[in-house]
């Protein structure tokens, strides 16, 4: 498929024929979604912990004799049940949040929202995104909310770009789901297309 390339100044100078297994794909917003989720889960690391009773320090000693107390049975000070006892259903550390998403199903998320972005205009391929020294005002003509695709051996414009809020420079063998979805514009590359497709 055709699109139009621009320049800097969002002038079009020119056309660039588009992978249509990429970019013109039907949208799934279920399996968007699964993939996103996927990636957030995947990078979720649980730092909440509580101790349940074998990890809490004492209670070797059983407190009082079994009978002719009064009082009810207890074998340690650590049981759930004492104040100063383990936690019986707290958060733990060891959780695993982690959750699987098939190649095949996460290339065809990536296709599916790069097609739904280019065909909502909020795509556009660059003649060039490379820029002569890493400062941020090389980039000052970049909207709110971009994401930058170089191509790779582009290296100044991660620099520059860092500095910009809620802009950000991504390697195009680096493409994910939850990038594109998160920012509203996408400026990509013309030579970074070859390493996206």
């Amino acid at each position: 498929m055709k699109a139009s390339v621009y320049n800097t100044k969002n002038q079009v100078v020119g056309e660039v024929d588009l992978p249509d297994q990429v970019f013109d794909v039907k949208w799934n917003p279920d399996l968007v979604h699964q993939a996103i989720v996927a990636i957030m889960s995947n990078r979720r690391r649980p730092v909440a912990h509580t101790k349940d009773r074998s990890e809490v320090r004492g209670g070797g000693k059983k407190p009082y004799k079994q009978k002719h107390t009064g009082r009810a049975r207890h074998g340690s000070i650590r049981s759930p049940i004492w104040v100063g006892g383990g936690v019986t259903f707290g958060p733990r550390n060891d959780r695993d949040f982690s959750k699987k998403i098939n190649k095949k199903m996460a290339r065809l998320a990536l296709h599916s929202v790069l097609s739904k972005k280019l065909s909502d205009g909020e795509l556009r391929v660059i003649d060039s995104l490379e820029i002569s020294q890493a400062k941020t005002k090389e980039l000052k003509w970049v909207p709110i909310s971009t994401l930058l695709v170089p191509a790779t051996e582009n290296k100044f414009i991660y620099r520059a770009s860092s500095n910009l809020p809620k802009v950000k420079s991504l390697d195009p063998r680096s493409l994910n789901v939850e990038d594109i979805a998160k920012y509203r514009n996408i400026l990509i590359d013309q030579k970074a297309i070859q390493y996206v497709q």
